[in-house]
């Protein structure tokens, strides 16, 4: 079992700027596939990047403004968001899969809130 914890969001005024964190334990992730995902209110939850051992991916909509990355000695995953606008307020969460699956995630996190004011 991987539990998998985020922090760092917050309050953040648009145009400024947040990074999240999300921090594995049970296992090592370092050749899991994670990822972030964002539940606007009302709205569903969406995809927002994904990274693997050699690649990363985005929504369109954060594409150039957020970054993904890990820090697998320390089993953690980083949100880079930048440029932060209204519409990224959302619950932000954390995912991890260490299946050879393509797509779908074993492990979610509980989330964080970002609040993006104008």
């Amino acid at each position: 079992q991987v539990q998998l914890v985020e922090s760092g969001g917050g309050l953040v005024q648009a145009g400024g700027s947040l990074r999240l964190s999300c921090a594995a334990s049970g296992r090592t992730i370092s050749s899991y596939r994670m990822g972030w995902f964002r539940q606007a209110p009302g709205k569903e939850r969406e995809f927002v990047a994904t990274i693997s051992w050699y690649s990363t991916y985005y929504a369109d909509s954060v594409k150039g403004r957020f970054t993904i990355s890990r820090d697998n000695a320390k089993n953690l995953v980083y949100l880079q968001m930048d440029s932060l606008k209204p519409e990224d307020t959302a619950v932000y969460y954390c995912a991890g899969d260490g299946t050879t699956a393509t797509s779908g995630y074993e492990y979610w996190g509980q989330g964080t809130r970002v609040t993006v004011s104008s």
